[in-house]
């Protein structure tokens, strides 16, 4: 009798030593757990202190440095596509394309690309320097084109333009601006300015009678409205301006600009960020500059532009449309529906792009002529 009852006993007895040895062993390996998950929550703390800290010691730093905002406008350190020869352009499929070297002011040079119409390939080849220069009194007109910020005037995107251009029967004169690419010099709104006032002398003094169109693309927006104001205010004026992807001024595109986002409803925004890229001197006033202007003006903007928003392309139009400096000269602005998927820097694929040339130069031609 107490041998049946002793073994459920004995057994109790087992189930509960392993019961206080499986807590035993757990106790551990709980511990362990919980002082990992602390130690990832602490890093995590960590983190997002590191975080938030640069998130608001950005600000204070644009303030006291304001020549940071300066190098983020221009972005001239941004040299893309990298390893690319700028004294080959041969190498970018522009083989009727030389590479010249400009000095606009002691210590400042300029790498600058002629492309000849298409039309003169075969005639381009092997020819000198001297030969491209003697072909800008040809009949065909000629574009100087003002690229934008980042990059070289080897872009990718810009070089497919030269070569709708050059296929349309222009001749196209493009530049880095000092401190781009090869080019030597500190970049500035003045210097750039300049840079592109030089360039277009230079052309004209080897022109002849050929019209000259300048074409300038989201920043270069704001050194072509700079050059051509300059250009009608000493009665010089070019036979029609192109804007590509243009702003109202450097502050409300900046105000504007996807970096921007994540401060742009951060107290005291304007004295933070913008304030510092007017005490460097830049201001790109497209807006201000348009009033003074007196030749054709295009406006092309892609309505799905990420960079420069359409509604300020739109927005430079409506100003520049009433304005009494154009009373005597046409005013167009063409919209490129967002679901064509141009964006900021693709326009030169629209397949209208010859025609809306072809019909807004013939009549700017036309008014230069009466």
């Amino acid at each position: 009798m107490s041998c049946a009852v002793s073994a459920p006993s004995e057994t109790l007895g087992c189930e509960i030593g392993a019961c206080e040895l499986n807590h035993s062993a757990m106790g551990p390996a709980l511990t362990l757990i919980l002082n990992k998950r602390k130690g990832l929550w602490f890093r995590l703390r960590k983190i997002l202190l590191f975080v938030l800290g640069l998130y608001f010691a950005i600000p204070f730093l644009i303030k006291l440095c304001p020549g940071i905002q300066a190098k983020l406008i221009f972005l001239n350190f941004v040299r893309v596509p990298y390893f690319i020869d700028l004294k080959k352009p041969q190498d970018q499929g522009l083989n009727h394309t030389c590479n010249y070297y400009l000095q606009p002011e002691e210590d400042v040079t300029i790498g600058v690309w002629h492309t000849v119409p298409t039309v003169w390939w075969k005639n381009a080849q092997g020819k000198d320097q001297m030969w491209y220069e003697d072909a800008l009194a040809s009949s065909h007109p000629i574009i100087l084109y003002l690229h934008g910020n980042a990059g070289t005037r080897g872009g990718d995107h810009r070089v497919e333009l030269y070569k709708v251009l050059s296929s349309l029967g222009y001749h196209v004169v493009t530049f880095d601006y000092r401190g781009w690419g090869d080019s030597v010099g500190t970049p500035s709104e003045r210097g750039m300015t300049y840079d592109a006032l030089h360039v277009f002398d230079w052309i004209k003094a080897r022109s002849g009678d050929n019209p000259v169109y300048i074409w300038g693309h989201s920043l270069g927006t704001g050194v072509a409205t700079n050059l051509v104001r300059r250009l009608c205010e000493r009665e010089t004026p070019p036979d029609a301006l192109i804007l590509e992807s243009p702003f109202t001024n450097i502050r409300e595109e900046a105000k504007s600009h996807p970096f921007s986002a994540i401060y742009r409803y951060f107290p005291g925004f304007d004295w933070f960020f913008l304030d510092p890229i007017t005490s460097s001197g830049i201001k790109f006033a497209n807006d201000e500059n348009v009033k003074h202007i007196s030749c054709s003006l295009l406006i092309l903007h892609a309505e799905d532009d990420p960079v420069v928003p359409f509604q300020l392309g739109r927005k430079l139009y409506n100003i520049a449309a009433p304005s009494r400096s154009f009373r005597d000269f046409k005013v167009q602005f063409i919209p490129f529906h967002s679901d064509l998927g141009y964006r900021h820097k693709y326009i030169y694929k629209s397949p209208e792009l010859p025609r809306i040339l072809r019909e807004f130069l013939g009549r700017a031609e036309r008014e230069r002529q009466h």
